[in-house]
């Protein structure tokens, strides 16, 4: 166990947000909340994502956050409203608003949108080269019903959605226990960014650490029980549902069968691990697992299925489920310098 712990502790050191990108980031966030918080009808912004729950890996890009407007300042806005006014509308304002306000402390600043709000551009990277970006969210209290309305601009319609209970469950528990899940989370994102189509989104990943790691399980059998009963759960069928009881189910960036059986694979590779006398057998089954930050042991059957894995440059099924190539089908990794950077 001590092997497959420093080996985990290899990847983590991988993925390990900068500090100093931290705590920019944060100061950044702050300030869009400020002033976002001098809009006409604002009621409270809040810290909502990676960055609010301590989960955030290398490299740091973002910073997410929201502000709440209070409905009764706004009766034309949203599905409770007389819907004469549209969330692209109260989201341009906001903008609008923010820019000037932003710029008096990063001059070079603009403001665009993403999906939800308002997103800030800084243009003032950091010495790393990173310049993270802030998110905001421009949200409606609602009248019937738990959380809040958050804006989908894709269709100009509101979502309902509890950002800050989520990060609050998240948040919560002891702090070992927390601790403990934090990293879990963050090499269970990991995982899933190593494929060119990562399955699930971070929230998602997110949500299955919540569910299924438990107090006592370590990080590397907590890891596995995330794989395992989150594969379960594909297999079966059943959806992932919001753990705040507001939102509609979430869904995954794949088809469910080829996240399936990426969950199943990386939880008997985990399983593996777990298992592994030697710590040839352990290495080799987690680089199985994290094949971007883990070489494969010389000599062992995998580092040959690598070496053949290498020559193959495209395949049917490597492109239907978006793995990369150097990966191909056979779960075969690329040999590499063991704990080098990515």
């Amino acid at each position: 166990m001590t092997h497959l712990s420093d080996l985990l502790d290899t990847v983590r050191d991988q993925i390990e947000a900068d500090d100093s990108a931290l705590a920019e980031t944060r100061t950044r966030l702050a300030l869009v909340r400020a002033k976002a918080n001098t809009f006409y009808g604002a009621l409270r912004t809040y810290r909502s994502g990676s960055l609010a729950v301590h989960t955030m890996n290398q490299p740091v890009t973002d910073g997410d956050g929201g502000v709440v407007l209070n409905r009764n300042h706004y009766p034309r806005l949203g599905p409770e409203g007389t819907g004469e006014e549209t969330p692209g509308d109260i989201v341009e304002e906001m903008r609008v608003h923010l820019g000037p306000l932003i710029r008096e402390t990063y001059p070079n600043a603009t403001v665009g949108t993403s999906k939800r709000g308002p997103k800030v551009y800084f243009h003032d990277p950091l010495q790393d080269g990173t310049d993270p970006t802030v998110d905001l969210v421009v949200a409606l209290t609602r009248k019937n019903g738990d959380g809040i309305w958050i804006p989908n601009l894709d269709d100009d319609t509101w979502d309902a959605s509890d950002p800050e209970r989520h990060r609050d469950l998240f948040n919560d528990s002891a702090a070992e226990f927390r601790s403990t899940r934090r990293k879990i989370t963050r090499l269970a994102k990991a995982w899933n960014k190593q494929w060119t189509t990562p399955g699930a989104s971070s929230f998602e990943i997110s949500v299955w650490a919540y569910e299924f790691v438990q107090p006592g399980h370590g990080v590397a059998k907590g890891l596995r029980a995330l794989f395992d009963q989150a594969a379960t759960r594909l297999e079966d069928g059943d959806p992932t549902t919001d753990p705040a009881g507001v939102s509609a189910d979430l869904h995954l960036e794949i088809a469910t069968h080829l996240m399936a059986k990426r969950l199943r694979t990386a939880a008997d590779n985990m399983q593996d691990a777990l298992n592994g006398e030697a710590n040839a057998d352990v290495h080799e089954a987690l680089a199985a697992v994290f094949f971007r930050y883990l070489d494969v042991p010389a000599g062992s059957a995998s580092a040959d299925l690598a070496v053949a894995a290498q020559k193959v440059r495209s395949t049917t099924i490597a492109a239907s489920i978006g793995v990369p190539v150097a990966a191909s089908t056979l779960g075969a990794t690329t040999a590499r310098a063991y704990g080098g950077h990515r």
